[in-house]
């Protein structure tokens, strides 16, 4: 309603020809047949009125007057007066009538189709931003209403808010301290893991380099018949254990190794740790250990994660006693007790020390992320969470006691495993120093690192094989398409592609193939058992290891000479 032009042209055809004009403009109209109709659907609203000089004549002086004075401040309606060329000048009524109209534009006829479209569309568009004035009334005076109740309120609410400030004040200078803390542990925690990837890349090298070593002395000691040549050799041979043990305990930190849970015994385990507590704790720190032997202290869980977990209980304890101290570490078998665990048996793997203790309002937060009694810098605050998440995810519980002045203990709840649930690793069999294959085999060795793979190549070649090498599993792969090899060596640590890739395409393209696969990681055996292949070298090995994994990987497949 509020976008028609109203028409009144009574006389002939005239309502018609507008009609159609401002339709052929897309706009709507409504043609009205008197005055009095008009002035009816005027108050329904209308973008513009349309109408002849000769109605003003015959109508009312007055006729327009009420309506035009009685429009609100934004509305001023135009109208359009299609008028009678004069050939003299209009009567003072006919002047007087025009001025009673207002906002109105005087169109002399004939008037042609284009100008009179123009004229009303800019008459539409004039009642247009009458509208969007009307519209920002509106909004001003629902804005005025809504001030107006606000500052009502407003006297009460900004008495309400100092109070509310002053203690909002308070809680933000905690959270600031509490949110420099937590980034000064991220922060410490990025140190840590990219200290722990340096790590865990330069003992991989190292691994590597010991066994170009190891293999290398083990040839030596093959091809010299001197006595004294042997016994070098077997000094040689216990630096590079020594060595490779570090190694492995720097994977082990670094978590450069697959994780998986399986069943242990838990006091074994803590046992082969004994050394790394003792140098992680230091000479002013008595250890002691009391490890049980009963069969029953076996729980399935991750042995890397458990002796994480211990290592950073024992790191804590050393640090809560600066001048020295005790420190027992300790596995036995209870029931769950009060610990709000399901019944059952359970392995509990205890560290206590002889330390200053914790306040008994800081218990309840020590297992939180971040959270650390040790000055900034000194610590992530996420050894204990690490513990805790680790309990959790075995199915067990981690619970600490502690008294200031009488030390801390904390105790990991692991379920008991009742009997074996899997089979032990098999172990490679060792071939005598004497020993040669009785057979020559073609043998496809692909591995990364150039001196690794040199010396494998070399000892297979003593050992009497035709041996052919890839430096990468993209050439391995190019390799076994010209000629099919009796047996793979692949290391598993390669740049593109892994071991295990070569591996699965390898038997794609040729089938059933014996694969020895080869690593510096120490719980590949897993990954040997989703390969299908119980032959896993760790690095650093030496020739009779080496040759008894061969013969081991093609006994299984039952691999003749130059098959």
């Amino acid at each position: 309603m509020e976008w028609r032009v109203l028409i009144l042209a009574p006389r002939g055809r005239d309502a018609q020809v507008v009609h159609d004009v401002l339709k052929s403009r897309g706009i709507g109209s409504r043609p009205c047949a008197t005055v009095q109709e008009v002035l009816t659907e005027l108050p329904r609203s209308a973008a513009a009125v349309i109408l002849t000089e000769e109605v003003l004549v015959d109508a009312p002086a007055d006729a327009f007057a009420a309506f035009v004075d009685g429009q609100p401040s934004w509305s001023d309606l135009p109208f359009i007066v299609l008028a009678t060329r004069q050939e003299r000048r209009r009567s003072p009524r006919a002047l007087s009538a025009l001025r009673s109209l207002g906002n109105v534009v005087l169109l002399e006829r004939p008037v042609d189709a284009e100008t009179l479209g123009s004229a009303a569309a800019a008459a539409v568009r004039a009642r247009a931003r009458q509208y969007a004035t009307r519209s920002h009334l509106e909004q001003l005076d629902d804005t005025r209403s809504v001030v107006e109740r606000l500052n009502r309120e407003l006297e009460d609410r900004i008495a309400l808010r100092t109070r509310e400030l002053a203690s909002a004040n308070d809680r933000l200078m905690a959270e600031i301290a509490e949110r420099e803390r937590a980034q000064t542990a991220l922060v410490q925690l990025q140190k840590m893991e990219a200290i722990g990837q340096l790590t865990g890349g330069i003992a991989h090298d190292f691994n590597n380099l010991l066994h170009v070593v190891s293999m290398n002395i083990d040839m030596i000691s093959r091809l010299s018949t001197e006595s004294r040549i042997g016994t070098i050799a077997a000094q040689a041979r216990r630096a590079v254990g020594r060595g490779a043990k570090l190694t492995g305990q720097l994977l082990s930190f670094a978590r450069n190794q697959s994780l998986l849970p399986r069943l242990n015994h838990v006091g074994e385990l803590l046992a082969g740790m004994q050394e790394l507590v003792a140098v992680s704790t230091g000479a002013g720190i008595a250890v002691e250990w009391r490890l049980g032997e009963d069969p029953a202290l076996r729980a399935v869980l991750d042995a890397s994660q458990l002796e994480m977990a211990v290592l950073n209980l024992a790191v804590n304890a050393r640090d809560a006693m600066p001048e020295g101290g005790r420190l027992a570490i300790a596995v036995e078998r209870r029931d769950a007790g009060a610990t709000g665990l399901p019944p059952g048996d359970y392995v509990v793997v205890s560290v206590a020390d002889s330390g200053a203790g914790i306040p008994a309002n800081l218990l309840q937060k020590v297992f939180d992320p971040f959270f650390t009694t040790k000055p900034v810098g000194s610590g992530t605050g996420l050894g204990l969470s690490q513990v805790y998440g680790f309990a959790e995810q075995s199915g067990g519980r981690a619970f600490i006691h502690s008294c200031p002045g009488q030390g801390t203990r904390v105790e990991m709840y692991f379920p008991a495993a009742q009997a074996l649930e899997q089979p032990a690793p098999v172990d490679l069999p060792e071939a005598p120093e004497d020993a040669r294959p009785p057979q020559r085999h073609r043998i496809l060795v692909v591995e990364d690192d150039a001196d690794v793979r040199r010396v494998i190549v070399e000892s297979l070649g003593l050992l009497g094989h035709d041996v052919e090498e890839a430096a990468d599993g993209a050439q391995g792969l190019a390799a076994i398409g010209r000629r099919r090899p009796d047996l793979l060596i692949v290391d598993y640590a390669m740049p593109g592609m892994n071991g295990a890739e070569v591996v699965a395409r390898a038997r794609a393209m040729v089938g059933p193939l014996p694969v020895v696969l080869a690593t510096g990681y120490a719980d590949m055996a897993e990954v040997g058992r989703v390969l299908g292949t119980q032959s896993i070298l760790t690095k650093p090995f030496d020739i009779a290891t080496l040759s008894g994994a061969v013969a081991q990987a093609l006994r299984k497949e039952g691999v003749s000479a130059g098959g």
